[in-house]
């Protein structure tokens, strides 16, 4: 199952995310993850793990054009010349010589000057396509209308608490392609024992984590669930082999609550937070002279 980006590009639907999945567990991983049938993983500057990652890519055996690749530039990383360098880094780290998608983190910060050097790495080759994470409807709108070249793909917070279902209808008038990370809320809210879920999973004869996947991909958006277990990574596959019927599609759009189970990008303390520590980040690079 694909998404066409609007360059053409096709996306695998569901991929393998490594979000805090440690260093010393990431390589063996990825490798399980490709080895049950992954071909999308996706990948972060700031999850650290981008090195080992390249590396189970590499001793998989499989050619790299079957593997599509996500990575994501880092705030202390944005700005002319110094996202470029960013990605360069990525590359390297990665051991590839492109990266299939590459996002744009946060919304904070120069993330004009950040998109002009994703948009040369794009028209070079070096990454086939772009975009930004974590934009809600009001940044991505601002975005699209003030760059030429528009973004592929929006990484956010979506799962049957937090559906972001407006800011999907403004993804589709900009021929964005909507993405999910934390498809399950990481089980916050209790979603993972929610009545309702856990009755259509009965029904089906399938798991709630399942449902939850299902339900992302029926209405179109991409999913990156993450697990260090073998097992539930074939588990979280498996959902290619049944349909939620409009009733049951209905049922959980209804146990929307349009609150993040995390924070919001629109608080400001929190674009506060953000600042605060990518200048103490910067400080530390200087201090220790790279």
């Amino acid at each position: 199952m694909y998404a066409t980006l609007s360059n053409g590009v096709k996306m695998p639907m569901l991929g393998y995310g490594v979000y805090q999945v440690s260093q010393d567990e990431c390589e063996r991983c990825v490798r399980d993850a490709l080895e049950v049938g992954y071909r999308h993983i996706d990948t972060a500057q700031s999850y650290a793990n981008e090195e080992q990652v390249g590396t189970a890519i590499a001793a998989s055996g499989i050619d790299r054009s079957e593997i599509f690749l996500t990575s994501k530039v880092w705030l202390e990383h944005y700005g002319e010349g110094a996202t470029r360098s960013s990605v360069e880094e990525s590359l390297r780290k990665l051991k590839t010589d492109y990266i299939d998608l590459m996002l744009l983190h946060q919304p904070f910060g120069d993330v004009f000057g950040a998109w002009r050097d994703l948009v040369e790495l794009y028209e070079e080759g070096k990454v086939r396509a772009i975009g930004i994470s974590n934009f809600y409807a009001d940044r991505m709108v601002e975005f699209c209308e003030f760059n030429d070249v528009k973004p592929m793909v929006n990484q956010m917070e979506r799962h049957p608490l937090n559906q972001n279902s407006e800011l999907m209808e403004w993804e589709k008038k900009y021929g964005i392609v909507s993405e999910a990370w934390a498809p399950f809320g990481e089980g916050r809210g209790g979603l993972f024992s929610n009545h309702v879920l856990v009755d259509i999973a009965a029904s089906h004869d399938k798991t709630t984590a399942q449902v939850m996947l299902r339900w992302n991909l029926q209405r179109g958006v991409a999913v990156i669930p993450k697990s260090v277990h073998r097992e539930r990574m074939v588990e979280n596959l498996n959902v290619f082999d049944f349909d939620l019927s409009d009733k049951e599609m209905s049922a959980i759009a209804a146990l929307d609550t349009r609150t993040s189970s995390f924070f919001s990008h629109a608080d400001p303390k929190m674009v506060q937070w953000f600042a605060r520590m990518v200048e103490k980040r910067k400080a530390t690079l200087r201090s220790s002279g790279n």
